[in-house]
């Protein structure tokens, strides 16, 4: 499912236009990458939860080359599951 599938159906669901589910989508992603980026959880009861986890700097390897570089430290936003959304997956 891509942004616009989701709207669709959000929209149907929601007896909402395209435009207002459109924002409605927006937003709600707009809010997790304002919390992530302040360092916050963001946990969706029945969903999962969004962390944002530090990765340290580190050496690596040109695949090209082989030489050795530096890879800078950066932050990943990782997501976990809920139950629910768990047992929905394995059935």
């Amino acid at each position: 499912m891509n942004s616009s599938e989701l709207v669709e159906h959000i929209a149907a669901a929601n007896n909402l236009s395209k435009a207002d589910a459109k924002k409605v989508v927006d937003s709600v992603f707009d809010a997790i990458a304002e919390a992530a980026a302040k360092g916050d959880e963001i946990a969706l009861n029945g969903f999962g939860k969004f962390k944002v986890k530090h990765s340290p700097a580190r050496e690596g390897r040109s695949p090209a080359t082989g030489e050795t570089i530096k890879i800078a430290a950066s932050k990943k936003l990782a997501f976990s599951a809920a139950k629910a959304v768990k047992d929905k997956l394995n059935g």
